[in-house]
Formats: structure tokens, C-alpha cells, sequence
């Protein structure tokens, strides 16, 4: 079909991958950070969406874009773009987990009649980073702004829009208006009085697209995909399907899997999210991942993570009977927060270093299998874990997570999966378009090269380590997961 582009607006660069189109192969590739200037008086939450143009520009430089026939957008998730009238924006992008709306989130949980309505309403329960809570935190801060307000979109929304040149239909897709807190991945439709109890009066909503229906054209010919949320390009652009899962591991931890169908969570653990496939994402969030293994290195006197890993290696299996609930901000999974972690198993012989290390490790994924169990409890098929994140190449990770998890691990090489991604949607919605591809089965691009971890022999002894961490869960926080 000839080559497409993926573009990949992250909160702090943007990233563009030139890809053939028949195997997703890397032609070439461009880079530009955001300009660092912050609007709104500094705030590093309030963005100009002009920096995502700027830096679009600069890193498409140098005829990087020749020969292109379709771009797709990916673009950081609950970015909030607030247009006038005019198609103006209202004021700054609000990005990221803004903590000014975390009064505004425990506002509209009350103001639907709590946790259970918004869950059975949209698949998730507000919280302070998604666009429907900065509505209601901009109907209550500036409500000048909020009286101006007239439509919204979302980071790769907008950078769709601008791309088109700004014609008078705005479009999303299923997986960015499934963050939204007022879009429903269950039902495919907006809760158009979500965004009046938010926001205080009615906006205009975009259109949601398929997954392989197109925005537009430029008047250059260039066709222009639906985008996505940076999840769900991610997601797209590893290749996961049907049974895999994805854990993520940054400071908080994630996990995700593709389901046939949008799971409701009464009790708001699962986030109901869709993907860029036309199947379901739910996810389950939690506190505590890798601020456990900085804390605890921090405690140790180690220098870095990778002399953490290092220690841990010299301990064993089950840590000398040290466990760890590395609840150090509160859990979300399970609902805790206000709790603290607790270290149990102190014997004269376990207090050594390396035990402790080696405790760090195995609380972290042994809070991240509770997330997975709670999805494998609703139905989910985990045969498959892709575990994402600069500590997934750490060996004492990758020693434990596969008979923690109960499952095959498989460690991508570090890779633009996002922008891949948003080009694989490009590459779908031009061979759509044309009719050489399915408009229900995107194109088989190449997988990600990856290390595959089996639990193999160590399974029963991973298991056993597993229900040691239970079992002390259990007794700390007893019926902690009773309420899911």
C-alpha cells in the first residue's frame, strides 16, 4: 500500500514513525520535545496546545513526511481542550492528574448517587485526572471560562482537527472518549448529562469514529485516521489480542487486558476503557510499583534500582519469610487509602538486606497478580503478560513476575509503541478506504521483538510465595477484596 506515518504527542515530546504499510517495518523516524514554557502562571498542568503543533512541526522537519498517504494521532490520555464559539480555546489544556480537581471528583461521585452510579453509568468512578472532573473543577474555579465553553476535545482530538485545518465536524474514537467520564465504552454513546451536572450547561461533543474509519483529508490528499489515546495505540502497536494482558510498571502500576466485551464494576476498581480494535480494555490501577522499590533502596542505602536487583538476587524465593504490603501511598487495589505498608516476617535470621530487597520485588508483583486476579474474577483470559516499563529488564523482575503472575511473561525491546501504533491505524484506515483491507481486521503488522519468560519448574514455588503474601494480606486488611 506504500508507507504511513504514526505520530505520538506524549505529555513532554512528540515522536513520529514512518512505517511501510504492508509490515509495519521502520523507515525512518523524527523527534521534538514540547516547548518547556508552561501557560497558566507556570503551572505545568495548564499546556498551549500550540506546543503540540510546534513540536509536530519541528520533528516532521526535513521532508520526513515524503511519499505519506495517511497519518494516524496518538496523544497523551485526559488532556482537556476547551473551545469557544469560534473554535478557539477557552483557556490552557488541562493535562495530566491535576490535583486542583481532586475536590471536584469526590463533588460528582456524590452528585450521581456515588461510586456504584458512575460505574454502572460510563465504567469508571471520576477521578482527579479525567476531562469530566476538570469540567466540574472549571465550572467551580473559573466559571467565566466554564460560560464560555462550547465544545470539547481531547489532545488527539484537537491535533486531528488541526491537521484537517479545523473544519466544522470534530471526531474522536471509542478509546479516547472512553476516559472521558462521559462516554461509555458499554452502551458507545455519551452521557450528555454527565457533561451538564460537570460542567453546568451542554458542549458540543465529537463524532466517535470506528477503528478504521478515517477523520478526513487534507486538501494535499493525505488521509488522516480517527486516533487515539496513548494507551490504546500502545496497545495496538505491541499486537496484544485476545488473552494477553499488559502490566505496567511506573512509579504507580497498571493493568490491562483485551476482553470481547466492557466489563461494569460496581465497586469502580476496573475502568471500563475501549480499545482501538472495536474490543474492550479494562483496567486496574494501582499506588504502589516502583516507588516501593525506590523506597526500599532509599531505606538500604543502595544507589540505584539495577544494585537493588542485585541485592535481591542473593536472597531466594519467598525471602526468607519477609513479606511486604507495599501499600506506602495508600492501595487503590485493593480500596485502602489511607493505609500504610506493613514489612511482617522479621526473624533474626530474614533481617539481612538482600531478604528485604528480594521482598521489595516480590510485594510489588504480588500487589500487581492482585490486580490481575481481580480481571481474571470478572472472566478475563490471561495467557499472556507483556510487562512494560525500564524496571521490566531488572533481573530480579524478571526472576519472579512469570511464576508470580501464573502466566508467560513476554518483555518487549523498548520501542515508539504508541506512534507505531497510531501508524498501524493510519495503515487501516488507507487500505480501508481503498479496499484492500477489512475494515473489521486491521493489518497483521510484525510483532514487537520481545524476551519470553515461562514460569516453567518455578511455578508451585511462585505460587507458594503468592499465597504467603496473601495469606499476610489477609490477616492485615481481612475481606479486603471481599467488597469486588
Amino acid at each position: 500500500m506504500g508507507i504511513v506515518a504514526g505520530l505520538d504527542s506524549s505529555p513532554d515530546f512528540t515522536r513520529i514513525v514512518v512505517c511501510d504499510a504492508d509490515t509495519g517495518a521502520v523507515i525512518r523516524q523524527g523527534y521534538a520535545a514540547h516547548p518547556l514554557e508552561p501557560a497558566g502562571g507556570g503551572r505545568p498542568s495548564d499546556v498551549d496546545p500550540q506546543a503540540w503543533l510546534l513540536s509536530l512541526g519541528e520533528a516532521a522537519g526535513g521532508g520526513l513526511l515524503e511519499g505519506v498517504q495517511a497519518i494516524g494521532v496518538s496523544a497523551q490520555q485526559n488532556g482537556l481542550v476547551p473551545l469557544d464559539t469560534q473554535g478557539n480555546t477557552v483557556r490552557p489544556a488541562v493535562v495530566g492528574g491535576d490535583k486542583r480537581a481532586q475536590v471536584a471528583a469526590a463533588d460528582l461521585v456524590d452528585g450521581l448517587g456515588g461510586r456504584h452510579a458512575w460505574a454502572e453509568a460510563v465504567g469508571c468512578v471520576p477521578q482527579a485526572a479525567q476531562p469530566v472532573t476538570k469540567l466540574r473543577w472549571m465550572a467551580r474555579s473559573e466559571p467565566e471560562n466554564a460560560a464560555r465553553t462550547a465544545a470539547l476535545l481531547q489532545a488527539h482530538d484537537w491535533l486531528v482537527w488541526q491537521l484537517l485545518g479545523r473544519p466544522v465536524r470534530r471526531t474522536t474514537d471509542r478509546g479516547g472518549a472512553s476516559g472521558t467520564g462521559y462516554w461509555s465504552a458499554a452502551t458507545g454513546s455519551y452521557r450528555t448529562d454527565l457533561v451538564e451536572l460537570a460542567l453546568g450547561h451542554q458542549a458540543m461533543l465529537p463524532e466517535v469514529l470506528g477503528p478504521s474509519e478515517a477523520a478526513g483529508t487534507t486538501p494535499e490528499g493525505l488521509l488522516i485516521s480517527a486516533g487515539t489515546g496513548e494507551t490504546m495505540a500502545a496497545a495496538f502497536g505491541l499486537g496484544i489480542g485476545l488473552g494477553d494482558a499488559v502490566v505496567s510498571l511506573g512509579a504507580s502500576g497498571s493493568v490491562m487486558a483485551v476482553h470481547p466485551e466492557a466489563l461494569v464494576d460496581s465497586s469502580g476498581m476496573i475502568t471500563s476503557l475501549a480499545d482501538a480494535t472495536g474490543m474492550h480494555l479494562p483496567v486496574v490501577t494501582t499506588l504502589n510499583a516502583v516507588r516501593t522499590l525506590r523506597g526500599t533502596a532509599e531505606l538500604l542505602g543502595v544507589p540505584d534500582l539495577e544494585s537493588l536487583s542485585d541485592l535481591a538476587m542473593k536472597s531466594t524465593p519467598g525471602s526468607h519469610g519477609l513479606v511486604l504490603l507495599p501499600y506506602l501511598e495508600g492501595e487503590r487495589t485493593p480500596h485502602l487509602p489511607h493505609t500504610a505498608g506493613t514489612l511482617t516476617g522479621l526473624r533474626r535470621e530474614s533481617m539481612r538486606p538482600e531478604h528485604l530487597a528480594r521482598a521489595a520485588f516480590e510485594g510489588m508483583l504480588c500487589g500487581l497478580a492482585d490486580a490481575l486476579d481481580v480481571l481474571r474474577g470478572r472472566g478475563v483470559d490471561v495467557r499472556r503478560i507483556f510487562l512494560l516499563g525500564a524496571v521490566a529488564e531488572l533481573p530480579a523482575v524478571q526472576a519472579a513476575a512469570p511464576a508470580l503472575f501464573g502466566a508467560q511473561v513476554v518483555v518487549p525491546q523498548p520501542g515508539d509503541y504508541a506512534a507505531i501504533g497510531a501508524a498501524r491505524q493510519a495503515a487501516w484506515a488507507l487500505g480501508a478506504s481503498q479496499g484492500t483491507l477489512d475494515p473489521r481486521t486491521p493489518p497483521p503488522w510484525q510483532g514487537a521483538p520481545a524476551q519470553v519468560l515461562d514460569p516453567n519448574e518455578e511455578l508451585a514455588v511462585g505460587q507458594a510465595v503468592r499465597q504467603q503474601y496473601v495469606s499476610v494480606r489477609e490477616q492485615t486488611h481481612p475481606g479486603a477484596f471481599q467488597q469486588y
